[in-house]
């Protein structure tokens, strides 16, 4: 967690949290915490909304916003030219700068305040690296981002300094992550939060100050208390529940 985040977390007023009824009100609440982290001064953020059939585009169109409800000067980057034109295209040729990482007329210029990162994958991690140090203290949003994937980077030393050196810079400001049976959610300020689902809705079973494990997930559900030094980077497994099916009808929006 940046220092940032640590200096404001809890320290904000900020609407009690809950686990959002659409996926539509899933990515209004991403925005408001981005809002908020920004207010709050956290350079490097990271929104994910952990479901693989989501596409990029729909999400950054109604994501984008909060950036111009601050009054930023941002720019919008995607993984390739091809991706930036149809957003452009899509998003009706908007005027702020739309454009493919390392694409010509991509730079980062002075007067820049955010840059959003729309799904920048582990292929483009070096040069989104390298703009992120361009970029300095200036406000940038990884939005669903595939940056650490492990075929692509690996598992030995190289991998490991550029999660020491970079990965670990990223502030996970708004994860959604819909389990059996459960949902983790964290939506900054407040900490990450394990719901679990019942036929009147979802309750709050407990707060970490980091992202918990899996493991850690279980005893949650167990009513158990997750033993000190559990890691919170096992994996979490992913099944199609009660919530998933809830967002259905507007993924397929999305997503056609």
């Amino acid at each position: 967690m940046t220092q940032a985040a640590k200096d404001n977390d809890g320290a904000m007023n900020s609407a009690v949290t809950a686990v959002p009824a659409s996926l539509e009100d899933a990515i209004d609440q991403a925005r408001g915490a981005a809002q908020a982290a920004i207010q709050a001064g956290v350079p490097r953020m990271v929104v994910e909304l952990a479901y693989s059939e989501l596409k990029g585009l729909p999400v950054a169109q109604r994501f984008y916003p909060a950036l111009q409800e601050l009054g930023l000067v941002f720019k919008v980057y995607f993984p390739d030219a091809g991706a930036a034109a149809l957003a452009r295209r899509d998003w009706g040729n908007p005027d702020f700068v739309v454009r493919g990482i390392g694409e010509l007329h991509s730079e980062m210029e002075p007067d820049d305040q955010a840059y959003l990162f729309v799904e920048p994958s582990s292929i483009e991690v070096n040069q989104v690296e390298d703009m992120c140090t361009e970029a300095g203290d200036k406000f940038v949003i990884m939005l669903n981002p595939k940056l650490e994937d492990v075929a692509t980077i690996g598992i030995g030393y190289a991998g490991r300094q550029l999660r020491d050196r970079f990965l670990s810079t990223l502030e996970p400001i708004y994860y959604l992550r819909p389990l059996e049976g459960a949902v983790l959610l964290r939506c900054y300020p407040h900490p990450w939060q394990v719901w679990q689902e019942s036929e009147a809705g979802y309750s709050l079973l407990a707060e970490t100050p980091q992202k918990p494990s899996g493991e850690a997930i279980d005893r949650i559900l167990l009513g158990e208390t997750a033993p000190a030094g559990t890691p919170d980077d096992a994996p979490i497994k992913s099944k199609r529940g009660g919530f998933l099916s809830e967002l259905q009808g507007f993924i397929r929006a999305l997503t056609q």
